[in-house]
This record gives C-alpha cells, sequence and structure tokens, in this order.
C-alpha cells in the first residue's frame, strides 16, 4: 500500500466529506430537519457534541479510503465512484430503518438518499483520482 498517497486520499475525502454534509445537511436541508425539531440537539448544545460529528467524518473517509485501496486495485476515479455508490446503498439501507423507527418526514429521508449517493461517490471518485497506481514508465 502506498501510504502517501493513501493519507492524502484520506485526508482530501475528509475535507470533501465534511464540507458537502456542512453544505448538504447543515445548510440545503435545515429547514426540512427542523420540521421535527425535537428529534435533534438543540443548536445551543450542537456545540458540545461537534467533536463526534469531526470523527464521524474521520471514520468515513479513513474507511472509504481503505475501501478503495484495497478492493480497487486498478484505482481511478471511476471504480471508485462506483465503490462510493455501493457504500451509499449501504448507508441508504440504515436510512429507511431510521425512517421505520423515529418520525421523520419522507423530505428528509429523501434527502438523506439523494445526499448519501452523491456524497459517497463524490468522494469516491476523488480517492480513486488521487490513490491509484503509477502508471508503469516506459522505455
Amino acid at each position: 500500500m502506498n501510504w502517501k498517497k493513501f493519507f492524502i486520499a484520506f485526508i482530501t475525502a475528509f475535507v470533501f466529506l465534511f464540507a458537502f454534509g456542512f453544505v448538504w445537511y447543515g445548510h440545503l436541508m435545515h429547514d426540512i430537519h427542523n420540521e421535527v425539531p425535537l428529534l435533534w440537539r438543540p443548536e445551543a448544545d450542537f456545540g458540545n457534541y461537534f467533536p463526534w460529528l469531526i470523527f464521524g467524518h474521520i471514520v468515513m473517509a479513513f474507511f472509504l479510503t481503505l475501501l478503495c485501496a484495497k478492493f480497487v486495485p486498478g484505482g481511478g476515479a471511476g471504480a471508485c465512484a462506483g465503490l462510493g455508490i455501493l457504500v451509499a446503498l449501504v448507508y441508504i439501507g440504515n436510512n429507511f430503518i431510521i425512517y421505520a423507527v423515529q418520525p421523520l418526514t419522507t423530505k428528509i429521508l429523501g434527502g438523506w438518499i439523494v445526499g448519501d449517493l452523491i456524497m459517497f461517490a463524490i468522494a469516491g471518485a476523488i480517492i480513486g483520482a488521487i490513490y491509484k497506481p503509477s502508471s508503469p514508465a516506459t522505455t
């Protein structure tokens, strides 16, 4: 494993996942989430849990990068984007379970599904573009 490329891909994926989550879930879906305010922490209390939010993004970025490095030996943006979509589908299964047990709206469920597909596909593509084997030198 090329640890330098792995680390760069992981950090880049983390930055993307965090920024995407901030824009998609934190801003674009903010009003939709506020339709069921009792399900979320009060904004005044949110700062106390912010380190957990960062840690969650680190975990996602690390393991998506690891999956791409281990299971997409040829690398490349397209192949890793495909793997990212498969990971998103796992998350989407969990979204349906959460929808079944919590009083979420269908708008929240739909936003989470679309967001996961976009986020993990792009993150996979970013990882694949960075973490790909070097092409052999031709003589």
